[in-house]
């Protein structure tokens, strides 16, 4: 069977009826706005579906275990970066999730979830020696990027042993997908050991090999853009270089792979295409070494657990006319969807129309501008979108954009961030919790130094 018949049928076996979340979806924009969590007080907000997150932790446990071999040591830690919310991280611990972090900040909002070190994942390419002794300290798993940071990991193990488990990220050097800046696995990516350079797997072997504490192998190929075909390829390489590190120590040195994350987001509609089934079963078809037991497994998924259950809802404040195109214009711009209003053509958004009372707006669809509150032109959500047209008072939906949007601020005009709520159905009732409430004028004006620094510079 060829790879595309192959897809074709696993898609026909996994898709997950897309009705559930969009009536979930639909029920939560009328009450937020019957409830006054949106509104002209409010013009903005985040919502998040608690029943979606807790459906996609299930899902991604469910095809690994469908996979592996029974008692083998698997840790799915997620990409705090996706989403940098204690309570959403809180609620992925409570659904078995664990957390890759690259930063002291997400650390420490990984603690502050409650998120055990032995579950904690540690990334980046620039650790301070002040992060990695934190992390050694603490027995998180750490990645180390480079020859220069492993020199500093021997420094600190030599002087103060750790329980950590410690592995090196290579770079396979498979390529990019579609959209470069988000491809690590390109030739001269900024991650990693890179795996095809010339000298580059020599130097890892006798890595390995000088330092019996070194146990994990850790590669990150895959991203918005991606295939799967290219994500087995990188998954490929690396087991393969860890079946050479064990076979050149005479030993099971390496003892788990983690294979990163970067299972693409389909945003074209409200199927889940690609399913970790599909990305789990094509791994078993293609490196069956990897889940027969020999190896404890890591993954790091983000957008992919994250994105479909999360809506930007703005209120539309007015509308008018440019050129003959209308123009709504809202309070959801570049402050909150950064990478749609800078690269539109790589991450473009689905935009939702409910009419004042949240419900979904009908009639012949216009294309018009859906427009953010930002001081310049490009501040846009979409250009000439088909859409019912939009009146002022109404509301607009920006589809998954629960990963990388709304609890990303970009602080552009000094806009607020905007309030996140997480919401569940109970029978005819919709609840909602803060998740972050949103920023007040006097947390915007502390952080532009309008605290005991106001006359900071009166004084030089």
């Amino acid at each position: 069977m060829g790879h595309d018949e192959e897809h074709d049928q696993e898609k026909t076996q996994d898709l997950r009826g897309s009705g559930d979340s969009a009536t979930r979806r639909d029920q939560a924009v009328r009450a937020a706005v019957e409830q006054g969590v949106v509104g002209p007080a409010a013009p903005v907000v985040g919502l998040l579906d608690v029943t979606g997150i807790r459906a996609a932790a299930a899902e991604l446990r469910a095809a690994f275990d469908a996979v592996v071999e029974p008692g083998t040591p698997v840790l799915h830690a997620f990409a705090v970066k996706a989403a940098p919310l204690v309570p959403v991280l809180r609620l992925l611990r409570s659904a078995g999730i664990g957390a890759e972090v690259a930063s002291p900040g997400e650390l420490g909002i990984a603690r502050a979830a409650g998120i055990a070190p032995s579950a904690t994942v540690l990334d980046s390419p620039a650790k301070t020696p002040a992060e990695l002794r934190q992390a050694l300290a603490l027995g998180i798993a750490v990645n180390a990027d480079n020859p220069q940071e492993l020199a500093r990991i021997d420094t600190l193990v030599q002087s103060a042993p750790t329980g950590s488990p410690v592995g090196l990220r290579i770079n396979p050097q498979i390529g990019g997908g579609s959209i470069g800046a988000v491809s690590t696995a390109t030739a001269t990516s900024k991650f990693g050991v890179p795996l095809c350079d010339p000298g580059a797997r020599d130097w890892l072997l006798r890595a390995y090999l000088d330092r019996p504490w070194l146990t994990r192998l850790h590669a990150h190929s895959g991203s918005q853009g991606m295939t799967l075909e290219m994500m087995v390829r990188g998954v490929t390489a690396t087991y393969e270089l860890a079946e050479e590190v064990n076979e050149r120590a005479g030993r099971r040195q390496i003892d788990t792979i983690d294979i990163g994350g970067g299972l693409p987001v389909n945003f074209s509609s409200d199927e889940v295409s690609p399913t970790y089934a599909q990305y789990a079963r094509r791994l078993k078809a293609r490196v069956p070494g990897l889940l027969d037991g020999r190896y404890g497994l890591v993954t790091e998924f983000g957008r992919s657990l994250l994105a479909k259950q999360g809506t930007l809802l703005a209120r539309v404040e007015y509308v008018k006319k440019a050129g003959g195109r209308p123009i709504a214009l809202t309070h959801a711009g570049v402050q909150v969807a950064t990478r749609t209003v800078y690269a539109p053509a790589s991450w473009p958004l689905r935009i939702a129309a409910y009419d004042p009372k949240g419900r979904p707006r009908t009639g012949p669809a216009v294309g018009q501008d859906v427009a953010g509150p930002a001081c310049f032109a490009g501040d846009l959500l979409a250009e000439n979108r088909p859409l019912p047209l939009l009146e002022q008072g109404d509301y607009v939906a920006a589809l998954d954009t629960g990963a990388y949007y709304f609890a990303h601020h970009y602080s552009y005009n000094s806009l607020a961030r905007p309030g996140i709520y997480g919401f569940s159905s109970y029978a005819d009732e919709v609840r909602f919790a803060a998740v972050r409430e949103p920023q007040t004028l006097d947390e915007i004006v502390a952080e532009a130094g309008g605290g005991a620094e106001r006359d900071a510079l009166r004084h030089l």
